[in-house]
């Protein structure tokens, strides 16, 4: 397990799986380590993934200062790992809270992204959130499903700020996935045993994004970039979804159908296809 120094001494780990092409991964949660994105479906088959434990997390350290862990933040990490790596530019994917640090990495260092690939992300850096209205409503596409009698009351709630916290995630967390299978139930096991809370709650905090700079920078990146949705996510849902390939002007984007927050899960020979095919630099049809 490769270990690296950031700029303010704090010491953080990346892990290789795969062969081809290297792949910067960028895990979201956020406070998640890289291990909950695995093989990312099958990706590791086309290319070498480079999966960065953001601070605080997996094997990587603790900040001696708290306040780094927000995400405007942490894009000098990026960037030390780049350098490490010896990549004059580089292919990036990341997933979820992820994507805005991907998006301000591109923005401060656009000349280094040669493909940017965005799964699943909520445009907190752009200023657009997601409202409990778009998860709710996102969550009633599923009301056919058995568990959703269940699971609907306990989501609204959580969302309300009337249930118990993280502690409900069992009685709804179906609404994250396409499959609320074993796999699915597993995986968001694993999910919040590692997380980190403090790095969770500082990573979106005050003064870590500007809406309005990011969007001229972004308007300046000359990248490929490859937006990705799940049909049936609520964080984002596709319409917001679409808001972060309109930040850039050289974007595609494409719905998994069926798929919830964690695609590669869903249907991984879909989402390997759809992203292999862009890092590739196939010509695809955007869908959505």
């Amino acid at each position: 397990m490769p270990i690296f120094t950031a700029p303010d001494g704090t010491e953080l780990a990346y892990h290789v799986r795969g062969e081809g092409d290297p792949l910067l991964v960028l895990p979201g949660g956020p406070g998640q380590d890289s291990e909950y994105l695995a093989d990312l479906g099958g990706l590791t088959a086309h290319r070498r993934l480079l999966l960065l434990d953001l601070r605080g997390t997996g094997d990587s350290a603790v900040p001696a200062d708290p306040a780094t862990y927000r995400c405007d933040r942490q894009v000098e990490d990026v960037e030390a790992l780049r350098v490490r790596l010896g990549l004059e530019r580089m292919d990036l994917l990341a997933h979820s809270a992820g994507g805005n640090l991907a998006m301000l990495y591109a923005a401060r260092y656009p000349q280094r992204v040669a493909r940017l690939v965005l799964v699943t992300t909520i445009p907190w850096a752009l200023g657009r959130p997601a409202t409990p209205e778009d998860r709710l409503a996102a969550a009633r596409l599923r009301k056919d499903e058995p568990w959703f009698p269940a699971a609907f009351p306990a989501f609204e709630a959580w969302l309300t700020g009337e249930g118990e916290g993280d502690d409900d995630f069992a009685a709804f967390g179906g609404f994250f996935y396409g499959r609320w299978d074993d796999t699915a139930r597993a995986h968001a096991a694993g999910m919040e045993e590692r997380a980190n809370h403090d790095a969770e709650e500082r990573f979106h905090g005050p003064g870590a994004y500007d809406p309005p700079a990011l969007r001229t920078a972004l308007a300046q990146v000359t990248a490929p970039v490859l937006v990705l949705a799940g049909e049936v996510d609520g964080g984002p849902r596709p319409e917001l979804a679409r808001a972060v390939a309109d930040a850039f002007p050289h974007a595609e984007f494409a719905v998994q159908p069926g798929a919830g927050h964690y695609p590669w899960l869903d249907d991984p020979e879909w989402f390997v296809r759809r992203t292999t095919a862009f890092l590739d630099g196939a010509s695809l049809p955007s869908a959505g």
